[in-house]
């Protein structure tokens, strides 16, 4: 019996965050509560009834965490996050775009 994660499904955001690791986190990171950005806190937004109510920080399995799991589908909705799909899969791996890491993994299906 493994302690990995088989199957990690991730979302990405507009500004290429997943699992709310926002651009800057260490591609080491482990699981943690991290501050979200304006960017976040405004696309999450709809959720709510005010402004007011949007959590501004969450508890995120880390960028590291993420990247011991076995296979990992990503997805993606709507034109907004084209760029941030595009830089995660084309462009250099940093910390700017926390998605690009997914480049280090063996198994992203479609990568």
């Amino acid at each position: 019996m493994s302690d990995r994660i088989d199957i990690q499904v991730l979302g990405i955001g507009g500004n290429g965050h997943i699992g709310f690791n926002e651009p800057g986190s260490s591609l080491a990171s482990r699981t943690r509560q991290v501050k979200l950005t304006p960017e976040t806190i405004k696309d999450n937004s709809r959720f709510f009834e005010k402004i007011e109510d949007v959590p501004t920080s969450a508890i995120t399995m880390g960028i590291g965490t993420i990247l011991e799991s076995q296979c990992i589908l990503l997805f993606a909705n709507g034109a907004n996050k084209a760029d941030a799909v595009a830089a995660s899969l084309e462009g250099p791996i940093c910390a700017k775009v926390p998605a690009s890491a997914l480049q280090l993994h063996p198994n992203v299906p479609g990568q």
